[in-house]
């Protein structure tokens, strides 16, 4: 090591030649050393607790090699994540001279100059472990068996750690809130819960189709409050237990029916041909490409009666990149696809179905997010003791950069509402739908 050459300076030299510009963090190294931005209250710290953490980086620059890095715990970050990742990015989105080379060989090249000092320190070797939470999916994409063990990688974690996460409902998508700075997550869900019914025109014996169930939030709702008869699809077998557990407390078995089923099927399945309305909670990012969602788009119009409405909640991208990004598909949504918005409406619309509002709540996600990271810092212990540190530092990670992608614009979330015109081309809703919102 040249004199005077810390390893953190050594760091702090290689992350900025790689990021075109002054490092926006402080870096401190395994040997105490730090470099980088100048130490201060709220200056994020990133911290390499292990030389294995810089072997992660050689082995896969980028987002991925930070993501295994931070998930086994070899990185870390002293002070605010979520406030380190929008600095970060910030600092990318303004070099002063945009490279045309892509990131990832840019940082790959940066990291190459640094191997000789690497050799030196001790921090080279063969390629580190695969975090255990990373998943491990086989066979071709989309089909019914990947598509149950994408499902089950995430949403078969464990009940009991959502219900320490999320609202009383288990509510797993983007809520609904008002400009009341004193309404809490529970209130925000129970308003989407209510909108969605509202925007389908729910009334006592409306035959409701859930597709992608969840723990039931929507199913139970729908049947308890607006005395729909309600069948839910899950790949997930927790979540129908779950689902089936609460319909019986509340007396709902009559009219809550959940099945273990995949949305390909309802083509077979004559039980769920013209029911009055559809909603598909965040569930279309998993449907796939377009070929099969153009299928999924199908599969809605021919389910609903004429007449009949369906509402989308579905996430978007402002880019054209259809996944969520390394670290997503690798330990959260795997095989998960997202398109710009105008693309999932296209594909909607070619179904014959009739597009006839979108509601935009990209600002209500990180309000949604916020909530749940305070959630799982205010009761760490107790998430750990449930899914193990690993899995816990996964979540943070995706709840800090899931918030950041919707405060930024590059991510977004709308609600589609959809109908199936009749013969004659009417699409039946009032003409002033005032009760929507």
């Amino acid at each position: 090591m040249r004199s005077g050459r810390t390893p953190a300076a050594e760091l702090a030299r290689v992350v900025a030649d790689a990021l075109g510009g002054p490092l926006p963090v402080r870096l401190r190294a395994w040997d105490g050393s730090e470099a980088g931005a100048p130490a201060g209250q709220n200056t994020p710290v990133v911290v390499l607790r292990r030389r294995r953490a810089l072997r992660h980086l050689l082995w896969h620059p980028g987002e991925l090699g930070l993501a295994r890095a931070y998930v086994l715990g070899d990185l870390d970050v002293d002070g605010d994540l979520a406030a380190g990742l929008a600095l970060v990015r910030a600092a990318i989105r303004h070099q002063p001279r945009p490279s045309p080379t892509p990131a990832r060989r840019r940082a790959a090249r940066s990291l190459r100059t640094a191997l000789p000092w690497a050799l030196r320190s001790g921090a080279l070797g063969p390629p580190p472990r695969r975090p255990a939470t990373e998943a491990r999916l086989r066979g071709r994409m989309h089909t019914r068996r990947r598509d149950r063990a994408a499902i089950a990688h995430h949403y078969d974690l464990s009940n009991d750690f959502y219900m320490l996460l999320l609202d009383s409902r288990l509510t797993y998508s983007c809520a609904y809130w008002s400009d009341d700075p004193g309404q809490d997550l529970e209130g925000a869900q129970l308003a989407k819960l209510d909108l969605v019914c509202r925007k389908l025109g729910l009334r006592p014996g409306a035959r409701l189709l859930d597709i992608g169930c969840g723990w039931g939030a929507l199913t139970l709702h729908a049947a308890e409050e607006y005395g729909a008869q309600v069948v839910g699809l899950t790949l997930s077998a927790e979540q129908q237990r779950l689902v089936e557990k609460r319909a019986k407390e509340r007396r709902l078995e009559d009219r809550v029916h959940v099945r273990l089923q995949h949305v390909a099927d309802l083509a077979d399945d004559p039980t769920l041909e013209d029911v009055d309305a559809i909603a598909s909670l965040e569930m279309g990012e998993h449907v796939g490409g377009d070929l099969e969602y153009r299928e999924f788009a199908r599969l809605l119009h021919d389910s609903v009666r004429p007449g009949g409405r369906v509402l989308v909640q579905q996430m978007s991208r402002a880019d054209v990149a259809p996944g969520g990004g390394a670290f997503i598909e690798s330990y959260i949504a795997p095989d998960m696809h997202m398109r710009p918005l105008d693309s999932t409406l296209g594909l909607l619309a070619g179904s014959g179905l009739e597009v006839r509002d979108v509601h935009a709540l990209r600002e209500h996600y990180p309000r949604t997010v916020a909530a749940w990271s305070a959630t799982l810092e205010d009761r760490w212990d107790e998430a750990v003791a449930l899914v193990g540190e690993e899995t816990a530092r996964v979540w943070r990670l995706y709840l800090a950069g899931g918030a950041l992608a919707f405060t930024e614009n590059r991510m977004g979330v709308d609600q589609l509402l959809l109908v199936r015109p009749d013969a004659d081309g009417r699409s039946r809703l009032p003409y002033a739908p005032s009760d929507w919102r």
